[in-house]
């Protein structure tokens, strides 16, 4: 399993230390660096497989839709969620755009869930995680991540400190973003008290890293269940 302790906690405190100081050059370094492990190594065009690849080497069909106990969700919802959740704070917070997913993505991610999950009921989990195309699940999260490589590269010092609209709030909602359920709703004030910093923080990197570990102890639990 990647190393949190060893690799991304002193680069997450070193990110956080220079957002503090304005250091927007040295900031992009770090964020490059961890947003790279977060994502396949095509959005960094780099050679050497990432700790999202190392995800994807699972086989897909096999793991990435099976719950191994109540207490779980799966491989395809966690991977869904960080990638919706990228989407909507990356394109509708920090650069005010329109977000990678519209309705020719739904149409070839075989669903029409828009939200990030968290409202989900187990049900509703493992129906979505076996109706999702996990092929074009990988392609959507790639895109996601080519665009906040692009927003990166364009910040400014003065962006860092930037908070949000209510219109870009109310966006996330209407867009359905997220849900008027007490599970989802809550993130709406949760990002409507960060700054582009903030949200760089959490959820661009430290989230991320957080699910992708939780991919790879979901994988574990299939393979001691032999499922």
């Amino acid at each position: 399993m990647f190393s949190v302790g060893q690799y991304w906690n002193p680069k997450q405190a070193s990110l956080k230390e220079t957002l503090k100081e304005g250091k927007i050059e040295d900031a992009k370094i770090l964020l490059y660096e961890l947003h790279s492990v977060v994502h396949s190594a095509k959005v960094y065009e780099k050679q050497q497989p990432s700790y999202m690849d190392e995800i994807w080497e699972i086989p897909m069909e096999k793991v990435f839709r099976i719950r191994p106990s109540i207490n779980d969700v799966t491989i395809a919802w966690n991977i869904w969620h960080i990638t919706r959740i990228e989407d909507i704070t990356s394109n509708i917070l920090m650069a005010n755009t329109n977000q990678v997913l519209n309705n020719e993505w739904l149409e070839r991610l075989n669903i029409r869930v828009k939200d990030t999950g968290n409202s989900m009921s187990d049900e509703e989990t493992i129906y979505f995680s076996n109706e999702i195309n996990l092929e074009e699940l990988r392609n959507y999260r790639n895109s996601v991540g080519i665009r906040t490589r692009k927003i990166i590269e364009n910040l400014r010092k003065e962006d860092l400190k930037r908070k949000f609209t209510k219109t870009q709030l109310d966006r996330v909602l209407i867009e359905g973003g997220i849900v008027e359920h007490p599970e989802s709703i809550w993130l709406l004030d949760f990002w409507g008290k960060k700054t582009v910093a903030g949200i760089l923080l959490m959820p661009i990197t430290r989230h991320q890293i957080v699910h992708l570990n939780d991919c790879s102890k979901l994988k574990s639990k299939v393979d001691k269940c032999n499922i």
